[in-house]
């Protein structure tokens, strides 16, 4: 687009009754046990631009994982799921948008940025600051940047190797670890914070268009124009509240780098702009430019329930009449096996033996999934001196995944078998607008890639929600041929959706189910599975991933 600048008095009498806007809107696997499901996502509203914000005070670069919510006066509002990102064969279907801001020193790029946040009403944004990636600095550079000395607005102060990668995998919708970098002592704090997900990515930083390859991953470029002489005044009230420095200090750093790096490095790249934004978070004229070509942008390349409403007849109509994948292991249908199907089928089963007898399927199920995991000889000696030739598990360890609720329930049979084994969560429920399934929560351990997984759901219909949970797995970069699905029962629909996406993945199952009727529920099947285990009726206004439901 034509670069443009924006610039309006009018709009500055607007009142003061925005909502504020936390820096960052974004999904986080950081396995913190702060992290909640009390509160069901619920729809943000359109809010309109306000004026400026109460500036962030900050020690730390802004790389902060926050909950999915916005906080206003009056409430807390958790917004919407995540829907599904990736099509039948397993492949995204778009990239997030990223907005570039750049701007010299304290010219209210971040105000900007939480503006725009504010007013886009979309409900997975990052922002990523440009100031997580600087580079550690070595002995020598730490004593000079005690004294004032060292040029913090040099392109070689930025470790853009790093930050090109994290953006180009967010961009992608990758699961990504940011730096968080302490201005005080100048050096990366030892917590890297996990950001996951988003429709629109907000990066700011001085030199945001300063870098060929950061350049390419932008979709957007607006430049924030502001007077030398506020940015000054800002960049004093900053550091000496917020970083510990003084004024003389501030104003040799000033007049030695700042200035002379904006002149030369940051100044220049105006040139780059699409959108140039006068007086920063004041111009409400240019920020609405923003956020209406953002929005247009958005409609142009997914229009969401146009194309997500024909994902599910997709998976339905695909791979009808062909063979079942060799990724699949049915248990064999002995008459145990047999006989505790007749059971849990039968809708007549009271609740206490639908329970007992689903454990015990469960149980089997997973140590029947267990002999495929990958072994290593290995030799111990016996207490009577003798040597045995045995086996142990070739990899580090095993993590298991439930897609809430209904793959919950098989957490216990795992833990039976699986001494002090690891868990992780995933929320996947029906969008009733689109029929679609959406990401509403995501809890995995740390170093899950090193894992092998087992990643667990009751019924698996169509196998939108699987595919969707082993989307959010190879996500967080776990290898595709370590995860391991396993559901009491899947219908052959679901089993080849997930073989044909990702061919590496092993299905594990007690049975597989031919038919699935236009409701999409698996024929003859189990019913409901997660409501006659927890003895509930299913609620009015969500669906899970249940057979019955059903992904």
């Amino acid at each position: 687009m034509e670069s443009t600048s924006c610039d309006s008095k009018a709009d500055e009498q607007r009142t003061d009754k925005g909502m504020e806007a936390d820096s960052s809107m974004s999904r986080s696997d950081s396995g913190s046990e702060h992290d909640s499901l009390d509160g069901l996502p619920e729809h943000v509203p359109r809010c309109p631009l306000t004026p400026s914000l109460s500036p962030r005070k900050r020690t730390t670069s802004q790389s902060k994982t926050e909950p999915p919510l916005l906080r206003t006066s009056k409430r807390t509002i958790y917004t919407a799921g995540r829907p599904p990102w990736y099509n039948v064969t397993g492949t995204t279907f778009k990239e997030a948008f990223v907005i570039g801001l750049c701007g010299g020193s304290a010219s209210g790029k971040t105000t900007v940025a939480n503006k725009i946040i504010e007013a886009l009403d979309v409900p997975w944004v990052v922002l990523l600051s440009m100031d997580s990636f600087y580079k550690v600095l070595n002995k020598e550079e730490q004593e000079l940047a005690a004294k004032n000395e060292y040029n913090f607005d040099h392109p070689d102060a930025f470790d853009f190797e790093l930050l090109v990668t994290v953006l180009r995998k967010l961009k992608k919708g990758k699961s990504v670890k940011v730096p968080v970098y302490d201005f005080t002592s100048h050096s990366r704090r030892k917590e890297w914070k996990t950001v996951y997900g988003a429709n629109v990515v907000i990066f700011e930083g001085i030199l945001a268009f300063a870098n060929k390859e950061l350049l390419k991953l932008l979709d957007m470029k607006v430049f924030v124009d502001t007077d030398s002489d506020i940015r000054l005044i800002r960049r004093l009230k900053r550091d000496i509240s917020q970083r510990g420095r003084d004024i003389s200090g501030i104003i040799k750093q000033y007049n030695k780098f700042v200035k002379p790096a904006f002149e030369q490095y940051i100044e220049p790249t105006v040139q780059v702009a699409d959108i140039v934004v006068p007086r920063g978070g004041e111009n409400f004229v240019a920020l609405d430019l923003i956020v209406q070509h953002v929005h247009s942008q958005l409609e142009k390349n997914v229009t969401y329930e146009r194309l997500f409403v024909s994902h599910r007849s997709a998976l339905a109509s695909a791979h009808q009449g062909q063979p079942l994948p060799k990724t699949l292991s049915v248990m064999e249908s002995t008459p145990q096996v047999r006989g505790m199907h007749t059971i849990i089928r039968n809708k007549e089963t009271n609740r206490d033996e639908f329970i007992f007898y689903s454990k015990r399927l469960m149980r089997l199920l997973i140590e029947h999934a267990l002999s495929f995991l990958p072994l290593k000889p290995v030799s111990v000696e016996t207490p009577q001196g003798s040597v045995y030739e045995g086996k142990r598990l070739s990899g580090k360890r095993i993590t298991g995944v439930s897609i809430l609720r209904a793959g919950e329930t098989m957490e216990q049979a795992l833990m039976a078998v699986c001494k002090d084994i690891r868990l992780g969560k995933i929320l996947i429920q029906t969008n009733h607008d689109t029929g679609e399934p959406e990401l509403h929560y995501l809890r995995l351990p740390k170093d899950i890639s090193e894992d092998y997984v087992i990643l667990m759901d009751s019924t698996v219909s169509t196998g939108a929600a699987a595919l969707m949970a082993v989307r959010v797995l190879l996500d967080h970069d776990v290898a595709e041929d370590k995860i391991f699905l396993l559901s009491l029962l899947m219908a052959e629909m679901g089993v080849h959706s997930v073989a044909y996406a990702f061919p590496k993945v092993r299905i594990i199952t007690t049975a597989v189910d031919k038919e699935v009727n236009d409701q999409f529920h698996i024929i003859p099947g189990i019913g409901n599975f997660g409501d006659r285990y927890f003895g509930t009726d299913a609620p009015s206004d969500l669906c899970e991933s249940d057979e019955g439901m059903d992904f």
